[in-house]
């Protein structure tokens, strides 16, 4: 590829945004705006209900689109899919998210990051980071 494309591409993309499909929009939206925070930015409605939404929180965003129920994969959601969104503080994000009564990992230092990790209930894991000096491996105590 030529230095003019590519610099021409990268100025082009401005955002990655996951897209999880989902297989109970109304259970995804409790567990995305209710117990983390996230907003609705973004919708699309079919016979009065939620079909698809951009979510925000912070500088980052997720979209959610409900599986049709003749097109849910056969496989296990979310296996092996994780998202690590990178924030100012992950420790916040743990207390938080115990305060609401979800079922949060402990968050423990990895790759010079405090992490904090949720999975959601269709299966994806959701990671939550921020840098730290603390020593690697080192588990958070309260």
């Amino acid at each position: 590829m030529s230095t003019t494309a590519q610099t021409t591409t990268a100025a082009n993309v401005q955002e990655s945004v996951p897209f999880f499909g989902v297989t109970n929009m109304e259970s995804s939206l409790r567990f995305y705006l209710d117990a983390l925070g996230f907003e609705m930015s973004n919708k699309w409605i079919v016979d009065g209900r939620i079909r698809w939404c951009w979510l925000k929180l912070g500088g980052a965003s997720l979209m959610l689109q409900e599986f049709l129920k003749d097109r849910v994969p056969a496989g296990k959601l979310g296996e092996g899919v994780s998202v690590c969104f990178q924030c100012k503080d992950a420790i916040a994000i743990y207390h938080q998210a115990k305060g609401r009564g979800l079922p949060v990992r402990k968050p423990m230092v990895g790759n010079g990051l405090w992490v904090t990790a949720l999975t959601d209930p269709d299966g994806y894991r959701i990671y939550f980071e921020s840098p730290t000096d603390v020593p690697e491996e080192t588990e958070y105590t309260e």
